[in-house]
């Protein structure tokens, strides 16, 4: 998947429903008469997908009125109302944009599964709860309307509008989205399902998730409240999912908005809440600078969204916090107008946004990120050594759907580990080892692209490439899971050319790689920068890590962004000496990029873990590393997914995947790191054990955050105006 958005805002109600207008003139009226003029528009969040290269992009629009019949058509503009029943009109657009809107009338009666009260009575879902008489935004696929009055006393609209961007990797037909079912419900999508439910492996995950959404059993009771069967219940089926995800689904029977995203925040979705300069609600992966605005004028006014304003010194640029971070979780919004509506409808409507705990027992483990063994002076029996018949890393392929081809390239490169090797350390690699099985999967379709492609050696995959121990590991390990006929790009950023430590570690990294995969095309492309001439993609990069806004975040972001890029030079004699040793032009075409996140955070690779426990022992310690993972979303995934995505490419994280997680963390800290030992060697100790073979230790910084920081005298320093 690639992005998705949803933008809930307050129209005003054309003159023909008060009895008046002409039906032709009132078609236009409905579309294009805001009551409060948005600082952002649905084509500035279009704009920003459409940059990421979708191979398909749509949207779908609802209107919602309460008691009004109105349907409507365009090319022959007509409109009918009657006061009383409701009548839907749907339009969806699939293709590039710009598009014009195809709308058509259609009837539709939304239907609630009926269950029995009393047994349900104890399975309420803890959404929607309200009097009995509450004057309901009933749903229909499509347009449909729900009427309040405002805080101007005026009559409202409120409409919904989707966005879905498609980077379809799996499934056999073309998907695009938005998503949508025969009960009306409508999904975008922005993820992939490693596990939790079950996907084959030529099915769409989109699609599954969909059909198992529909089944979400609610029901309206005589009390007027709304009852949910606990084992179909959204949040039920969001939390079984494995997986990076972020999604807005609107569930038509009840009338709910949910979103949210996975517990990792894998996948960016972005929040703006209503407020006067903006009173929209918006949720989007993509951040989007305002398209219709004078934003140079604006930055040097008050007017530059009135909150947390902060200037970048590159062009003036406003990167003020008009969005925020949406937390990890799952959200709900009951569409339904109350008897009091003194703060406008929207804003009623968004007071209403409940949160929901996950269902997921393990999640909820990993979300509080407890450790059993902390100091190994507080006693406690772990088995550490090895059983005579676990020497070998199995292969599991009854873990997902594999191709007998993928099967065989699995079988064929098991590790096996010394005898002498600690029982942790051969159950992370265990673990680590399937993390990157399922993400370096291929569809056949995907594979059937690859074939027909004219490029001399195709790279479906890249790996975030610095030569240290964790991009050594993603290499190595994605060697062994994917077809020896695909090269690998291995994307390397330098800002100081040839002499940077990244880059002298990733040439020797290229060279172990080549040692353990002689077989495999490695190709190392070295993409080079100088901060000094990257003033527009700067400008570019702080409205991708919005609502970040620090020079450590700039430097990471302009990094990655590049890295992301692909575009860079290969050196002919060092990545395949057969073909030749000219150093010539390459962009990487893969669409798959394996990231080290999270690998620092698990096991203390950053040097204040290092502080922290020298300075306060191993709870110290432990209490970082929770506080790392726990803030990891709003620090590094969010704005990461953003960066990476804006070149339509799909980040994939192994080492945040939930089984290993899991497994880091029911092994004990003193195995994990032992930072008494110098830099190099305690550190991320329990990798070094089966990744010393592999990988070399190089510059200590984590990928991108090195050179451009050093460039720009960076650090927590927020990116302000600079003093005159």
């Amino acid at each position: 998947m690639c992005g998705i958005a949803l933008v809930l805002s307050e129209a005003a109600v054309p003159a023909s429903l008060h009895g008046g207008g002409s039906p032709a003139s009132e078609a236009e009226g409905l579309r294009q008469s805001p009551v409060d003029r948005p600082i952002l528009l649905v084509d500035d969040l279009k704009a920003a997908l459409i940059r990421r290269g979708p191979d398909s992009i749509g949207n779908k629009k609802v209107f919602l009125q309460l008691n009004w019949e109105c349907a409507v058509e365009e090319e022959g503009t007509s409109i009918s109302c009657n006061k009383s029943r409701m009548v839907s009109a749907n339009s969806i657009q699939q293709s590039s944009w710009p598009c014009k809107a195809q709308i058509r009338g259609s009837m539709f009666k939304p239907t609630a599964t009926q269950f029995d009260a009393a047994n349900e009575a104890e399975k309420r879902g803890g959404f929607c709860y309200a009097e009995k008489e509450r004057r309901l935004m009933t749903s229909v696929p499509g347009f449909s309307y729900a009427q309040g009055v405002s805080d101007r006393g005026t009559m409202s609209n409120v409409e919904l509008h989707f966005l879905g961007a498609t980077l379809q990797l799996r499934g056999i037909s073309p998907v695009a989205q938005p998503l949508t079912d025969d009960s009306g419900n409508i999904l975008v999508y922005n993820g992939e399902i490693f596990g939790g439910i079950d996907v084959d492996r030529d099915e769409n995950d989109g699609e599954t998730l969909l059909h198992a959404l529909e089944k979400c059993a609610c029901f309206s009771s005589g009390d007027g409240n709304l009852y949910c069967k606990e084992e179909v219940y959204v949040p039920h089926i969001l939390s079984s999912i494995k997986g990076p995800w972020a999604l807005i689904y609107w569930q038509a029977k009840t009338n709910t908005i949910w979103f949210g995203r996975d517990a990792f925040g894998r996948r960016s979705l972005l929040v703006h809440w209503p407020t006067d300069d903006d009173p929209q609600f918006v949720l989007s992966s993509v951040s989007p600078l305002p398209s219709d605005r004078d934003i140079s004028a604006a930055a040097s006014t008050d007017n530059c969204f009135k909150s947390d304003q902060v200037l970048d010194d590159v062009d003036m640029v406003c990167t003020s916090s008009y969005w925020d971070e949406l937390s990890c979780g799952i959200y709900s919004m009951c569409l339904e107008t109350k008897k009091e509506m003194s703060e406008g409808i929207l804003r009623s409507l968004v007071n209403g946004v409940t949160k929901h705990e996950w269902r997921n027992p393990l999640l909820k483990e990993l979300i509080k990120w407890d450790r059993r063994f902390v100091d190994p002076k507080c006693g406690g029996c772990y088995p550490c050594v090895l059983n005579e018949n676990e020497h070998v890393l199995p292969f599991q392929p009854e873990i997902m759907h594999f191709s007998s081809e993928t099967k065989e390239v699995l079988a064929a490169n098991q590790i096996k580990l010394d005898a002498g090797n600690i029982r942790p350390a051969h159950r992370v690699l265990v673990a680590l080892r399937e993390s990157v099985m399922r993400r370096a999967t291929l569809s056949s379709t995907f594979q059937n692209n690859l074939h027909q492609t004219l490029q001399e050696k195709f790279a479906p995959f890249a790996v975030l490439f610095s030569g240290g121990l964790d991009s050594m590991i993603l290499a190595a390990l994605l060697d062994q899971c994917l077809n020896q006929e695909y090269a690998i790009d291995l994307l390397n950023v330098s800002f100081d050319g040839s002499l940077a430590p990244d880059r002298i570690s990733a040439r020797t990294g290229l060279k172990e790689l080549q040692n353990i995969a002689p077989s495999r095309r490695w190709r190392l492309v070295e993409i080079d920068a100088n901060l000094s001439s990257l003033a527009s993609e700067t400008k570019h990069v702080i409205s991708l890590i919005n609502p970040a806004r620090t020079y450590m975040d700039l430097n990471i972001g302009i990094s990655l962004w590049l890295a992301a890029g692909g575009e860079g030079f290969v050196d002919g004699e060092t990545c395949n000496p057969v073909e030749g040793s000219h150093r010539y032009k390459y962009k990487s075409t893969a669409r798959i990029l394996l990231v080290g996140s999270g690998a620092d955070e698990q096991c203390a690779g950053y040097g204040r873990h290092r502080t922290k426990y020298r300075n306060g022992g191993w709870a110290s310690l432990q209490e970082e590393m929770r506080l790392d993972m726990q803030r990891i979303w709003i620090r590094n995934m969010g704005r990461d997914d953003r960066l990476l995505s804006d070149h339509g490419k799909e980040a994939r994280f192994p080492f945040l995947d939930e089984d290993v997680v899991k497994t880091l963390l029911e092994i004990p800290l003193w195995e994990i790191a032992e930072l008494n030992e110098p830099v190099g060697q305690g550190d991320k100790k329990i990798l070094r054990e089966f990744g010393s073979r592999i990988a070399r230790e190089s510059n200590k910084m984590h990928f991108g955050s090195n050179r451009a920081a050093n460039q720009a005298s960076a650090g927590t320093v927020v990116i302000n105006k600079p003093p005159s």
